[in-house]
Parts: C-alpha cells; sequence; structure tokens
C-alpha cells in the first residue's frame, strides 16, 4: 500500500506502531472472548462504589462539556498532596501526559534517555516529534538509576524517564535512592518520574519532592490502584512553569465530564483504596504460590501485577504465553531481553487467577514441546 503523499517526511518515515494489542482485538482474532483478563494491569476489583455511583448519576450531564480546567479535582488533588493547584496539570491518563511533554520539550534530534524494555509508549512518543531515543540496559529486574543519569550526560539528553515502581518487572526504588537520581539530574535535563503503581508500593517509596523543583515531574493515575482505566484521568505534579506550558498543547475539551466526577469521588473514598491495597496484595501472594507450584519463580512486585520467570529464554515465554492465550488466558510479557524471559500477570478476581492457575501446567507442557 502506498503512503499518502501529504504526510511530513517524519511521520512518512515512522513505522505503523500499536504499542499494546488491546485484548478485545485479540479476541475478534480468536472470535472468542477471554476467560481471564490478566494482561493489562487494569484493576479487575473495580472502582469504588462512590465512583461507580458519581459516573451513573452524571450521565444525565454527558450532553455538556467536561471543565477544562477540571477546577474541582485540581483542589482535591492540591488538598491530598498538600501543594498548590497550580503544580497540577489533569489529562486523559499518564500516556496522554507523557505525549504532551515530549510535544513541549523534544524536537528533531533531541536526545531522550529510557531504559531498554521500559514502558513502550514513552518511545512511541519520542519517535513521533523525531527525538534521538537512547537506551540503557536494567541492572538485574530494576531499571538503573546510575545509568540512566550517565546516559543523560554522555549524550546531553532533554529528557530521563524513569517509572517507579517499575512496568514491566514490578520492580521498585526506595525514596532515598530515588532522591538520590533527581539530585544528579543534569543541568537541562527533565526527570520524568512515572509513579503510576505508587499507590500500591511499600511505604517509603516515593521521595518527598518540593513541588516547585524544576528538575522533576512526577505522573500519576486512576488507572492502577483506583480502578478507572476506562475513564482515563491521570495527572502530572511539577513546577509551575512546566504545569502553565501543558495549556500551550493540551486539549482543553479532552476530559469528559464523568471521568472528572469519578476521579473526585476515587479520590475521597480512603477506605475502599485501602480494601484494593489488601486484595491486591492477596492476590499477588495467590499468583507467586502458583508460580512456585509450577517450578518457576515470582519477581517481588510492588505493583498490582507480577512477573514470572519461566525460567529459559524469551522464546520458552512466548510459547507459554501463546499457549495461555489460545487456552483464553489474556496475560503479557515483557518485550526486551533479558526481561523476556518471564510472563506478566495481572493481579484480579479470585476466579480468573484460578483459571490461570488450570491453564498453566498445559501451557508450559507446551511450551516444552514446542523447544
Amino acid at each position: 500500500m502506498t503512503q499518502d503523499p501529504r504526510l511530513t517526511a517524519l511521520a512518512a518515515s515512522l513505522p505503523a506502531t500499536v504499542p499494546f494489542v488491546g485484548p478485545e482485538a485479540q479476541e475478534r482474532q480468536r472470535n472468542q472472548r477471554f476467560t481471564a483478563r490478566l494482561g493489562a494491569n487494569e484493576n479487575g476489583f473495580g472502582p469504588s462504589p462512590l465512583a461507580i455511583r458519581a459516573l451513573q448519576d452524571s450521565a444525565r450531564d454527558a450532553w455538556m462539556y467536561a471543565d477544562p480546567e477540571s477546577h474541582d479535582l485540581r483542589q482535591a488533588l492540591a488538598k491530598h498532596h498538600g501543594i498548590d493547584a497550580a503544580h497540577i496539570a489533569i489529562d486523559a491518563g499518564i500516556d496522554t501526559l507523557l505525549g504532551l511533554l515530549v510535544r513541549l520539550t523534544i524536537g528533531p534530534g533531541d536526545s531522550v534517555v529510557t531504559s531498554a524494555g521500559a514502558y513502550p509508549t514513552f518511545n512511541y512518543h519520542v519517535a513521533g516529534y523525531g527525538g534521538s531515543l537512547h537506551s540503557v540496559p536494567y541492572a538485574g529486574d530494576y531499571e538503573d538509576p546510575d545509568r540512566l543519569i550517565a546516559k543523560a550526560r554522555e549524550t546531553k539528553a532533554k529528557l530521563i524517564y524513569i517509572a517507579n515502581p517499575d512496568n514491566p518487572m514490578g520492580s521498585h526504588h526506595d525514596a532515598s535512592t530515588m532522591a538520590r537520581m533527581i539530585a544528579a539530574v543534569p543541568p537541562g535535563a527533565l526527570l520524568i518520574l512515572d509513579e503510576a503503581y505508587v499507590e500500591l508500593a511499600p511505604d517509603g517509596t516515593s521521595p518527598a519532592v518540593s513541588p516547585d523543583d524544576p528538575r522533576v515531574i512526577r505522573l500519576r493515575t486512576f488507572s492502577k490502584a483506583y480502578g478507572l482505566a476506562g475513564a482515563r484521568v491521570g495527572y502530572a505534579l511539577g513546577s509551575r512553569p512546566l504545569i502553565m506550558a501543558f495549556n500551550k498543547v493540551r486539549n482543553h475539551f479532552g476530559m469528559s465530564r464523568p471521568s472528572q466526577v469519578a476521579a473526585l469521588a476515587a479520590l475521597k473514598d480512603e477506605n475502599w483504596l485501602d480494601d484494593i491495597k489488601t486484595m491486591v496484595a492477596q492476590s499477588r501472594d495467590r499468583i507467586s504460590a502458583i508460580a512456585l507450584e509450577n517450578g518457576l519463580t515470582p519477581l517481588p512486585s510492588a505493583t498490582n501485577f507480577v512477573a514470572i520467570d519461566c525460567g529459559k529464554d524469551g522464546e520458552f515465554a512466548r510459547n507459554v504465553l501463546k499457549s495461555l492465550i489460545d487456552q483464553g488466558i489474556f496475560v503479557r510479557m515483557p518485550f526486551v531481553a533479558p526481561q523476556d524471559r518471564c510472563i506478566r500477570i495481572s493481579c484480579g478476581p479470585a476466579a480468573e487467577v484460578a483459571a490461570f492457575a488450570a491453564a498453566l501446567p498445559s501451557a508450559l507442557e507446551a511450551a516444552r514441546a514446542a523447544g
């Protein structure tokens, strides 16, 4: 198929990229629904009952555009974090905020640093704006702050990306490690600290950072612990000048009114968040036990998923994954070696985790036969 000649030279040079093939697309290919949806790190335990009620009540107001300033939610988040609302930007999930950040800071040839195998949507945005992406390897199953900073100095990078806790491995660094990384950010660079899973991590994971610190911007979401992935609500915490710059490029009417009120209700329901943390911890324990029962190694997780080391190479893990999908179990795996020796299982309701447990032995048998 020939390309549309009206594309820019940059757009024409890029491959058609889908960072993640959704489970719905896979179901259409299979012509069958999945029995267990344990691949996208969604919160299968669902959002707060207060958030559900807010969504239901707001349906009658869906004819109205959302408040373009997300005023009420920003004020609530400001109170939650003990900062001024001028340090908070809200948009449709962390993915959108990442795209806006790259658009604001990266032009053709500008250097950006990330970890090889880290969250791929960030790389997708960098490529889309012509940035030059440099990667460093993980240190075992952890992103390596020292290597990231060293590579940023070497390449004069404008952006440095790290997720803490990490996706896809589930590992995390403590607050003091992250504080040292922030202190080492080279002049002129910006550290993007993706904290999508931080509500599910142990105490002492998130560093204390002044909201005026120009070296770092922190990204949070309502998609994970708060169970509102489908509502698409993310926010950034950063210095006033950087937060104000989002207004130069964001879609001011990109949020939906139901999403805003659902996030506001979810934020207020601290009891439900505590319940979610308990359910996620129990599910992590069960998934880890299933791995051990099958001779596999579950990695420690500070998230709502568990990476399971299948004990061989990426080809073996891909065969395990294929068999699980063939059996109706939607899971995913890391893309880059050596992390691709693992499969990644999202926490979820007991019945779905039980379906994974039932399917795993035959998936391993099929992978061994294929190898």
